[in-house]
Order: C-alpha cells, then structure tokens, then sequence
C-alpha cells in the first residue's frame, strides 16, 4: 500500500534555535515530528508561519522582575519558492508569500513557512504574522485564518497531499478551504485528521461565530452548517472532531479524558491515543551512550552539569556545585503546572537547599496576557534572590532545554492531574540520564516506574473529589517525601543504584519515547491506518475524574452546547 502524502498544520514548530517559529512545548512536539519524519524519509511536509518577531523575549528587568520584549528576526537561510497566494481576512485582501525550509537544513521533512509581513500589505494585515499567539482576538483570529493560505500555497507550489493533519484547532480553516474547493464533506472528512493537546481552555479555543464568519474563517460556509458543526460560540475542538475522520489525544491517560471529555459531542470521530514522543536524533547528547561503567556515565553527567553551571553562573552571577543534587522545573509557567509547589513549605526546602544537599533551577515562559502566570515566575525569582541554591533562568528555548536536560539529575514536574496530556520535556531528559519525578498524570503514566527508572507521586484514592488546597497538600508531602527519603539517600550513599536509575531511564526513552516510533505509529494508525473503522481498545472513555475548577474553566461546555 502507497503510504498517503501528509500535509501537518501547526502554529508553531520548533526545527533549530536560530529559526524562532515556537514557544514551547506544542512546537517542540511539532519540531520533532518533522525531525523524525524526515529522518525515516516519510512523505510528509509541515505548514506553519513565519513569526516576524517569533513568540517573545523574556528578560529580566532593573527592578529584578520579568519583562517581555520583542525583537525583529531575520532570516537568510530560508528558501524563497517564488509563491505568494491571496486571503480575505476581515474584508481585507492579504499577500501570503511563502518560505521553505530545505530538507537538508535541519534533517527535517521539508517546512513551507508563511508571512503576511511584506510591503505589500497594509500595517493591520503585516501583524497578523508579528507575534505567535497574539493576545489580540481579531488578530488571533486571522493567524488562525492563515491555515487557509498553507492549502493554497502548496497547491501553488505544486506539493501533492492526500491528508491533512491538524495539529491542534488552530488548522482548522484548512479544512473548510478543502470544504469550499470541493463542496464535499464526506471528502474533506476522509483525508482530514486531527490532534488534541490538552484538556485546558487556553488550548480548546471559542469565538462567536459571527465574529470568525465576518473574518473569513469558514471559507463560505453558510452560517447555519458552521453552528452545527462547532455551536454559536464556536468551538475550534468541537468542529474539528466533526469535520475529521480520526482524532487523537497525546497519552494513554489523556485519551482516557478526551474520550470522556468530549463524549456529548455528536458526530465526533473516534479519538485513539498516540502518546507523544521526542527525537532521539535531535535531544540525546553523544556522551550519555558512549559510557560503558557506571563511573563513566557518573562522569559523563558531571561534565554536562559542569557546563550548565557555567551558563548559570555567566547567565546569573550564582555557582552551582556538580556533585550536589540538582532538580529542574522547566516548562510553560501555567498554573496547572504548579511551579511553585516545592515552596508550599519553605522552612522544609529550604533546609535542603542550606545543607547542599539539593539546588533547584527553574526555567520557562508564560503567555504574555497571562497575569497569574506571569505573577508565579516572579514569586520564584524572589525566592532566587533570597535562597541559597535556586536559580531561575529566563527565554527558555531549544538551546536552553537541551542545556539543562542534559546538565539536571532530576526532572520535576508538577501537574494538577489529570490536565498534563502529555509532558514530553522528562522524555528528552530521560534520554540524558536525568530522573523524572512526576505526578501521576500524561506520559509518566506509561514511562515512569518508581525506583525503576524515576519515581511518580501515586497514592489511594488520586481521583477522589477532594478541595484543590487538600490536593495541593497531598502531592507537596508525596513528592517531598521522595526527595528526602529516597531521592537523596540513593544519590550520595548508593552511586550504583543511581547510575542503574540512570540507565533504565536512557533505555526507556530511547526504546519508546523517540518520535520515529511516534511518526510511524501516526501513519499506521491515524493517516493510513490498518484497521478503518471505529474505536479501538482504550479509545473509549474511563472513570478518570474530570471536575470544575474555577481556574481551568475547559471542563465546563455548556456554552459551547
């Protein structure tokens, strides 16, 4: 059977450092699927924009706090293939000119970049391709249009595909241009396919449906089959899951709380899960292989510690000791993520950190318009300015994440479960021998295994209805008690159990996490897949509690009903 040509939509995918198209966790995903897909030389292209000023810069300012910045990137790597296609956006005619990223570049699957920022378009519609996740309704509304442009740009550009792949609701105009080519549903649903990355508002966007149908959004769609398909305050997720023919979740947990999660939704697909997975290729440094004794592989560690601290200490003034326990938290400061769960008891941690006995960096951005997560980063980084052995290291990017994947002994991560649909950053870190130490939620479910190869906080009664503040509570003393009373001990009294950890990490990642299986799992059971037809096992929905929380207003639909 010829496999299908796959043309994947993202908003953001991150390739290299040098090409600021990303912010975080989505685009690192979106990055290593294309690093693996061209790696298996798979007939796959990705669609995303050309971000003018990427996502943004953080900074820290005189007073000692974060501030955002943004700074113009320009690029002279890019191919320019000579295309440039028309879109209505808001009324008004929109130049799209297109880039590519050559295969060779980065050992990915080619890349067609798209930007609105060029002369011949006014001031309003140049912004559209500013600034990634622009906090601006209309002109969020318009990046998402942008979707529109990567079907007629590769068809322009004359690169067949015979499915298309939503990553996340943003691509979904994509399909209704497919729609108002063909005038066939039943067509368009065929070679449509989508992925769900979380169950939390931000990601699971809404807009009224007069709104996106004065933008353009449905590419003629009449207003009545729009509201149908995603309701008056239209739902990108709901639409998405009606217009494709398979959706998937990033976990086996995840697909759990999809299933369950969107189950009122008539005419959904069915939602099969695909747990998320990491490059190899890309994230695994050289060394952590070539170490055949475990007083090598300590070693090696130590050397790659050694260089994060020079960055640390370059970056913040603050030195950090290579044979002290280090723990990171780096990802996307939203508070689900609880960043600030280690300091619920600050006498506690902070005997720790006087002893020596941990020193803990934290690294990460939060969405410009998020004022809580903002507020947390700032918390943290007083605590940095007033404890010994923590550090907090701003514009956390490709580079960064690498740097402390592989220079961390452990990485922390924090969820409220079960809203971490997947997590993907311990993989690439487990890739470089360093712990995960995780709430049992997204893929620590799968790849976790306490005293095997990293340790996960689960105990009687985890999806009980309990208040926040006992669940807050009750995770802080689980993952505390791991700290002091396994954690520490292994690592200064037993080296060999440590470096044992160490490798059964290693091999865990490297045998299911690597995106290579990741991608030829999409094509064998999502674009191509080998059994058609309905759900499979562990595709339908479970008892995985899902509650209201006045902060993480996604459970709650009635609006979009």
């Amino acid at each position: 059977m010829t496999l299908p040509n796959v043309a994947y939509f993202s908003m953001e995918i991150a390739l290299d450092q040098s090409l600021s198209t990303y912010s975080g966790g989505l685009g690192f995903l979106a990055g290593s699927h294309m690093h693996s897909a061209g790696y298996l030389g798979l007939p796959m292209v990705g669609v995303t924009m050309l971000w003018s000023y990427g996502y943004y810069d953080q900074r820290i300012d005189s007073e000692g706090n974060v501030e955002v910045a943004y700074t113009r990137k320009q690029y002279d790597f890019l191919t320019d293939i000579n295309v440039t296609v028309d879109v209505k956006v808001f009324g008004e005619d929109a130049k799209v000119k297109v880039f590519k990223v050559e295969p060779e570049l980065f050992g990915a699957c080619p890349v067609y970049l798209l930007t609105t920022d060029i002369p011949e378009n006014s001031e309003e519609v140049r912004k559209i391709s500013h600034k990634l996740y622009d906090g601006d309704e209309k002109t969020r509304i318009s990046q998402v249009i942008m979707s529109v442009g990567g079907v007629r740009a590769l068809q322009a550009a004359g690169v067949n595909f015979d499915i298309i792949h939503m990553n996340e609701g943003h691509a979904l105009p994509a399909a209704f241009e497919l729609l108002n080519q063909t005038q066939d549903f039943n067509k368009v649903k065929e070679m449509t396919v989508f992925t769900t990355h979380t169950p939390v508002a931000a990601g699971n966007e809404v807009h009224w449906v007069d709104t996106l149908l004065e933008g353009g959004f449905f590419s003629g769609l009449p207003r009545h089959q729009a509201v149908e398909l995603g309701g008056e305050n239209f739902s990108l997720t709901v639409a998405a899951l009606r217009i494709s023919r398979m959706a998937n979740a990033v976990s086996q947990l995840h697909g759990l709380v999809a299933n369950k999660m969107w189950e009122w939704v008539e005419g959904r697909c069915p939602i099969r899960a695909i747990t998320n997975a990491v490059n190899l290729h890309h994230w695994q440094d050289k060394r952590i292989n070539a170490q055949k004794t475990d007083e090598e592989l300590l070693a090696a560690k130590r050397e790659m510690k050694q260089e994060l601290f020079e960055y640390i200490a370059d970056t913040t003034g603050k030195r950090f000791d290579p044979d002290v326990l280090t723990i990171t938290w780096a990802r996307r400061f939203a508070d689900y993520k609880r960043a600030w769960m280690i300091f619920m008891d600050k006498d506690r941690i902070t005997k720790l950190l006087n002893e020596n006995k941990v020193q803990l960096i934290f690294s990460g951005k939060f969405h410009p318009d998020d004022t809580m997560g903002r507020e947390m980063f700032n918390n943290i980084l007083k605590h940095s300015y007033n404890l010994k052995n923590v550090v907090v290291l701003p514009n956390y990017e490709l580079k960064l994440s690498a740097l402390l994947k592989k220079g961390t002994d452990v990485w922390m991560n924090t969820p409220l479960r079960p809203f971490e649909a997947s997590g993907t950053s311990g993989m690439s870190a487990n890739m470089n021998g360093a712990l995960h130490l995780s709430i049992y939620d997204g893929w620590a479910v799968e790849g976790t295994f306490t005293g095997l190869n990293g340790y996960t906080v689960n105990y009687p009664g985890l999806d009980d209805d309990i208040s926040w503040e006992e669940r807050h509570w009750k995770d802080y003393e689980c993952i505390m008690g791991m700290i002091e009373n396994d954690i520490i001990p292994t690592y200064y009294s037993n080296k060999a159990k440590w470096a044992t950890l160490m490798r059964n990490a290693i091999k865990t990642s490297e045998a299911y996490f690597n995106s290579d299986r990741m991608v030829i799992e999409y094509y064998n059971r999502i674009y191509k897949p080998i059994a058609k037809g309905g759900a499979e096992e562990g595709d339908d929905t479970s008892d995985v509690k899902i509650a209201e929380n006045p902060n993480l207003d996604a459970w709650t639909f009635s609006n979009i009903k």
